[in-house]
């Protein structure tokens, strides 16, 4: 496999960069002209409210994006950075003993995501945005036996990155939109 296998080092998934910079990218996009609209159109929420807001959402956003697997020879778990709250992201972690059935269920735009099912009927959803989804498929199906030729990751890379070309033609407006504004007031 890998040398981290070798070495007994847990193999670390981190969620994939493309997503990232794609996701936060979309994020700015859409909330950085709202403060300046809010100024110039005499909004009854005050600018700086809305920048507070888009911080902590921003902050918000950047946690819930630090997810990442982790998997070594006992098993496998899904963890966020040690500053984001349990309370707001918790993750799970299993053994692979744990592990009897990998099952698909169809979203409601017509993609399939995985859950590991337990012996108790418990399902944890196998994370389809990692770097290295491929390796994390067939680490899976060797610690556990399961057949995982099938599973496929839910999007493509292609299409974050139409997102975020698209997102990017969304930031050209938003400065002629900050720009307009500044001019107004």
């Amino acid at each position: 496999m890998t040398a981290n296998s070798v070495n007994n080092s847990p193999a670390i998934f981190p969620l994939s960069p493309l997503i990232r910079i794609t996701l936060l990218t979309l994020y700015v996009a859409l909330t950085v002209p709202l403060p300046f609209l809010a100024q110039v159109t005499n909004a009854p929420v005050p600018p700086n409210l809305l920048w507070v807001g888009i911080g902590m959402g921003f902050v918000g956003l950047y946690g819930v994006l630090t997810e990442r697997v982790i998997a070594d020879d006992q098993g496998i778990q899904v963890a966020y950075a040690t500053w984001v709250p349990r309370f707001f992201r918790k993750g799970w972690s299993l053994t692979w003993s744990e592990i009897t059935q990998l099952k698909f269920r169809t979203t409601g735009q017509g993609g399939l995501v995985y859950y590991f099912l337990t012996p108790e009927g418990q399902a944890y959803l196998l994370p389809m945005r990692v770097a290295g989804f491929a390796r994390l498929v067939n680490l899976v199906q060797a610690k556990t036996g399961i057949d995982t030729r099938d599973v496929y990751p839910l999007a493509q890379p292609w299409m974050y990155m139409v997102l975020f070309v698209f997102t990017l033609l969304l930031l050209l407006i938003d400065g002629w939109t900050i720009a307009t504004t500044l001019t107004m007031g």
